[in-house]
């Protein structure tokens, strides 16, 4: 179990129980040399069996039990981010990974591990995917922890934290119970990582601000989604009330939007796309929140 909080490129906690690493007290940084980190992909959200580690619960930190949720699907919440980064690089996260500061990943008090859940930022907008495979922050409100990687992304690394609104995001054709058992990396390729640590070795002079160069994002205001990213707007027993919803969110977007049906499920579900990338993802829910439609969740096929 990591205790995790950083802020302003450094952070430093209170107290902490037998079982943290014995210099839980000192406080974290980011890399030595910053990196951009706009070529690191977003978690793409997999069917995952849940297992026994990292879902204990109640659990007690510094005195106060935790539970952990039965079921994320349609989790909703708002409040203060925060990332650890260098301090817990190589160490085992709550359910036995290794932490990666370059991964996509957070930590959360009670949503189940894993969890994927869609983090904004809501000072600027922009948004990422994260897998949550560990517990916390442990620090005063808030309510999430996310890597260093992905903290950057949202803009907030150097201030350390930020508002966001954190949602649960469920793989295409979710079913409780159904899920099955992937392997997930928690940290970019190696080639990846040896590329930034090659990167950062090679460069002799660096000053204060400098970053190490990657490649340019493909987007200048904002980022690509997984392939075949999907809005579902809504789930229903019959087709007749699929059909009705998407004719009324076909009158409002140029995107595709398609009533779909899964061997494993009886529902008809209405979705939007696919959808290239957030830019167009957050056009869209204004669209449909504007006319008042069902709050939409994303899935990937």
């Amino acid at each position: 179990m990591l205790l995790s909080a950083c802020s302003p490129i450094s952070k430093t906690t209170q107290t902490a129980p037998s079982d943290f690493p014995p210099d839980w007290h000192i406080k974290d940084s980011g890399p030595q040399t910053p990196v951009d980190v706009a070529h690191i992909p977003d978690a793409v959200p997999r069917h995952e069996v849940r297992t026994k580690a990292g879902n204990k619960s109640p659990y007690t930190v510094l005195g106060k039990s935790y539970r952990v949720l039965p079921d994320s699907r349609g989790f909703v919440q708002e409040g203060e981010a925060s990332w650890y980064g260098n301090k817990f690089h190589g160490r085992r996260t709550s359910n036995g990974e290794v932490y990666s500061m370059y991964g996509m990943t957070a930590a959360h008090k009670t949503l189940p591990i894993p969890s994927y859940v869609r983090v904004t930022n809501l000072e600027n907008g922009r948004q990422v995917v994260v897998r949550v495979n560990d517990r916390g922050p442990f620090h005063g409100g808030r309510i999430i922890d996310l890597t260093y990687a992905a903290a950057s992304k949202l803009g907030y690394l150097n201030k350390g934290t930020a508002r966001v609104r954190v949602e649960t995001v469920e793989p295409a054709g979710a079913q409780t119970g159904a899920s099955v058992a992937v392997s997930y990396p928690v940290a970019p390729s190696a080639g990846v990582q040896q590329a930034l640590v090659a990167t950062a070795q090679s460069t002799s002079v660096v000053e204060s601000a400098a970053t190490v160069k990657a490649p340019a994002p493909r987007h200048s205001a904002g980022y690509e989604l997984p392939t075949n990213t999907f809005l579902q707007a809504g789930a229903f027993s019959t087709s007749t009330a699929a059909e009705k919803l998407r004719q009324r969110i076909a009158r409002l977007t140029a995107l595709p939007v398609t009533v779909t049906q899964t061997k494993s499920s009886p529902l008809y579900r209405v979705r939007v796309g696919p959808i290239a990338d957030n830019l167009m993802l957050m056009d869209l829910r204004s669209v449909l929140e504007r006319h008042q439609l069902p709050s939409p969740h994303l899935v990937y096929d």
